[in-house]
């Protein structure tokens, strides 16, 4: 059974260096999640399943020479969303529907500058450029790579980009949450992985869960210039594909979700996707819902506030030893 973690009031590992206290060029800021991005089989069944059944608006799209879609966009709110990527050539052959994590910065060349010169590199190793480029839709971005190989994407919403000139719009009633606050990746070595959240991003430590009080499960970061988080799940053996498809997730925040899972039960499941899991309290005091998109993706609904108002205590078990590979 998987319950994920959510954050708490207090870090638990303040002896890693922060970005700030290394010299150089400064951070500029990180104020939260921009997307997550998803590899997606079938379009039209994901976009069923992010509109019809979740409620979203799809802002947005581009398509390729031939004039088929190939990016579309499910907005959440003003400064988030999903982004649907059609599988093609160059997706993964593990199956892995995780394409990348963004986060948003309001310096995209200054944020380059200071990751150049901590020397973190770009997918596969490649050196980063050395300046910011506006993507098709008109924002700022650039990719690089943490130490499991996860692609982190840095984003700067430019008032000419399509993000901001569709600010306050796309937003209907009917969507489940007004808000992502985690997405959630799998970490096979948890030092690795805070020397570069925390160490040169600036991220902290608010919660560690366990799943079975012996060994550490989840390690939350939240970011340093706002409330959105990353969840680590943590790992000993890395976990096969459909494992994969549940720790890699989003979360959306909703502030009842016996409201919301009577929403979405009242809705249409798409073909191809799981059952909903009945709403039940997590290990961090939160009730939540979970959803599977077409490509078994895990869509965590969740409360924002712990059922008795309090924080859930961090859990010093240890983190798992990673099996030889």
């Amino acid at each position: 059974m998987l319950i994920v973690a959510a954050s708490a009031a207090f870090a638990v590992c303040p002896s890693h260096a922060k970005a700030q206290d290394a010299p150089g060029p400064r951070r500029p800021r990180i104020a939260g999640l921009s997307h997550v991005a998803l590899w997606a089989r079938d379009l039209d069944r994901s976009r069923a399943f992010y509109r019809g059944y979740l409620g979203f608006d799809e802002p947005y799209t581009l398509n390729d020479k031939a004039g088929g879609v190939l990016i579309t966009w499910i907005k959440i709110n003003d400064r988030q969303s999903i982004e649907l990527f059609r599988m093609g050539d160059n997706t993964p052959k593990d199956g892995d529907s995780l394409y990348h994590i963004a986060l948003e910065t309001d310096d995209a060349q200054g944020m380059l500058d200071y990751l150049n010169s901590r020397g973190v590199k770009g997918p596969g190793g490649k050196p980063l450029p050395s300046k910011a480029k506006a993507a098709r839709i008109g924002n700022l971005n650039y990719f690089t790579e943490d130490p499991d190989g996860h692609i982190v994407e840095f984003t700067q919403y430019l008032p000419d980009g399509w993000t901001m000139q569709k600010a306050g719009q796309s937003m209907p009633p009917t969507r489940i949450a007004g808000r992502m606050s985690h997405a959630g990746i799998i970490a096979g070595n948890l030092e690795a992985s805070l020397r570069f959240y925390e160490g040169i991003l600036g991220f902290t430590e608010t919660w560690r869960g366990s799943s079975d009080g012996k060994t550490l499960s989840w390690v939350n970061l939240r970011v340093p210039d706002g409330s959105d988080y990353i969840e680590l799940m943590l790992y000993a053996t890395k976990p096969g594909i459909q494992q994969l498809h549940v720790l890699h997730h989003l979360c959306l925040e909703v502030p009842d979700v016996m409201a919301a899972e009577a929403t979405i039960r009242a809705r249409v499941l798409p073909e191809g996707c799981r059952p909903i899991n009945p709403a039940r309290t997590g290990v961090n005091r939160k009730r939540q819902v979970n959803c599977y998109d077409p490509d078994g993706t895990r869509v965590e609904v969740m409360e924002a506030n712990t059922t008795d108002g309090r924080p859930a205590p961090s859990s010093d078990a240890p983190p798992p030893v990673r099996a030889a590979p």
